[in-house]
């Protein structure tokens, strides 16, 4: 609430945050991993006085200057561009605490681009054990980058003690840095093979193309197998929350998990089937499949390493709307908007109700929740909630949606914010003296944010009130990704007493 916010209703913030990330997260393990690739198969055709392995090394190397330093450069100063703007606030407590891993991660990354430089452009032209050396130089200071961001994407996740002791090194080796800097290195490494195989793919000595995409292959299955007891480690050591979204509480997470061990599955079955058993069979459309299908799984480790964090940006410091936990109990006291930097309106009231509404949506909602777009869409999550049930579900969000966080405004706020989401976004008029009672409230406060009213009473016509009752027992029977009701026996009868009452006339909403 500090900083102006980018509002694009239509697209959010977070989703280009994630294509760009994702994008450079693969890009960036493949310049750690690559770098040992590149120093062991030059060693490989030293060794065995091959000048075609040594001339895939130099072409591969080319490809991987490009791939590395060009686009890899260009979406790295990009995620610092849209973190800045999309997210100011958790950019900015990221740059205070750890000023200067930053700047080591700086200089190590200058180091990098001098090395590969002076590597690609002697190749050939320096003696063999000082080419060799600078390749190691380069894959020393990729490897060193990647354990300095590491200590810093560990502390988003998990900060250890950071919050009482504000310590750097409390924070920078947070419980998930080993685990983590084990996995990511393991992840390098497959990913050198994977972006290999486009190399060899399109080599046009058939014995080079063989023996290369054999080498690679070795590459990428040895790194997977090293990878799964290091992603054991990783998930034992996330916080507990995290660890439930993970195993199964969120939906969202479980689907994508599920998609990332397919095309992960997919990429050590091809790179097993069709490169070792029969690599003739290893053409470009191949090295390109494989190539996507490790994009993939890559996407959905870093969406499901991102979403597990939830409510947070950072663990226990600072929600994903950038207002920090401590601020919370303040901000509901005397409210959100008088300490809104930038908001113009300082209290809301029955004259700005839509105006102050829409702007604590814009600092509040925005960071996740789209109007009509792909993210998060607020328009199709809340298009059944009358504003009684919207002025309920304000108030307890943070208890129904666990990974969301408390709305952190007063009592008028909360009117205004349901006023602009019912109104403003839905165009229906307000009920505020019609709060309705017993099952019926408890249907819009627990339930409509999911299903419509006449939705569910299509699907449970002729169940009988007994049968809805028992069923209010297990929802997540009936549904894996419909959690269990937490409520008390007497709601539940409440509920199941409305659900198998006729509909209203006119029919249900």
């Amino acid at each position: 609430m500090n900083y102006p916010v980018w509002y694009l209703p239509g697209v959010g913030g977070g989703l280009l945050i994630a294509v760009i990330a994702i994008v450079h997260v693969f890009l960036s393990h493949f310049a750690v991993g690559g770098g040992l690739y590149l120093v062991l198969a030059e060693r490989k055709g030293l060794r065995e006085g091959s000048s075609a392995i040594l001339a895939f090394t130099r072409a591969h190397a080319r490809f991987f200057l490009l791939a590395t330093v060009v686009a890899g450069g260009v979406t790295g100063v990009a995620i610092w561009w849209i973190i800045s703007l999309v997210h100011p606030a958790a950019t900015s407590l990221l740059i205070h605490i750890f000023v200067f891993g930053w700047a080591t991660e700086w200089v190590f990354f200058v180091v990098e681009i001098t090395a590969l430089l002076v590597y690609f452009y002697t190749f050939g032209r320096m003696d063999d054990r000082t080419h060799q050396a600078v390749g190691w130089i380069y894959f020393g200071a990729a490897w060193l980058s990647l354990f300095v961001i590491n200590g810093i994407i560990g502390f988003m996740l998990s900060p250890g003690s950071w919050p009482q002791d504000r310590s750097f090194w409390s924070g920078f080796f947070n419980p998930l840095f080993w685990p983590a800097l084990a996995f990511r290195t393991a992840l390098a490494c497959a990913f050198a093979g994977v972006y290999a195989f486009l190399t060899t793919a399109f080599s046009a000595d058939a014995a080079i193309r063989r023996s290369m995409t054999l080498f690679s292959a070795k590459w990428v299955l040895f790194s997977f197998l090293a990878a799964v007891p290091c992603a054991v480690w990783y998930y034992l050591g996330a916080p507990e929350p995290a660890r439930e979204l993970i195993a199964g509480a969120s939906p969202t997470i479980r689907r994508t998990l599920q998609a990332g061990i397919w095309s992960l599955a997919a990429t050590a079955l091809l790179t097993l089937l069709l490169v070792i058993r029969e690599p003739a069979r290893h053409t470009r459309p191949v090295a390109v499949f494989i190539l996507l299908c490790a994009f993939v799984f890559m996407g959905a480790f870093e969406w499901t390493r991102e979403a597990a964090r939830r409510p947070y940006v950072i663990h226990g410091v600072m929600y994903s709307n950038g207002i920090l936990q401590a601020q919370l109990p303040e901000l509901r006291r005397t409210g959100y908007l008088p300490a809104a930097r930038w908001v113009g309106m300082k209290e809301a009231g029955e004259r700005n109700l839509q105006e102050a509404g829409k702007a604590l949506f814009v600092h509040q909602c925005h960071a996740c929740h789209t109007i009509g777009g792909f993210n998060n869409d607020i328009v199709s999550r809340t298009r059944n909630m009358s504003y009684p049930a919207m002025l309920s579900y304000l108030r307890t969000i943070h208890e129904k949606r666990y990974f969301m966080p408390p709305f952190a405004g007063n009592e008028a706020e909360e009117r205004a914010l349901a006023a602009f989401i019912v109104r403003g976004i839905h165009g229906r008029e307000m009920d505020a003296g019609g709060t309705p009672e017993g099952g019926k409230a408890l249907f819009e406060s627990e339930c409509v944010g999911c299903h419509d009213e006449s939705l569910v009473r299509e699907r449970t016509a002729g169940w009988g009130r007994d049968r809805i009752r028992r069923a209010l027992d297990a929802l997540s029977a009936l549904n894996p990704d419909m959690p269990d009701y937490k409520g008390s026996a007497a709601q539940k009868d409440l509920l199941a007493d409305f659900l198998a009452s006729p509909a209203p006339q006119g029919g249900a909403r």
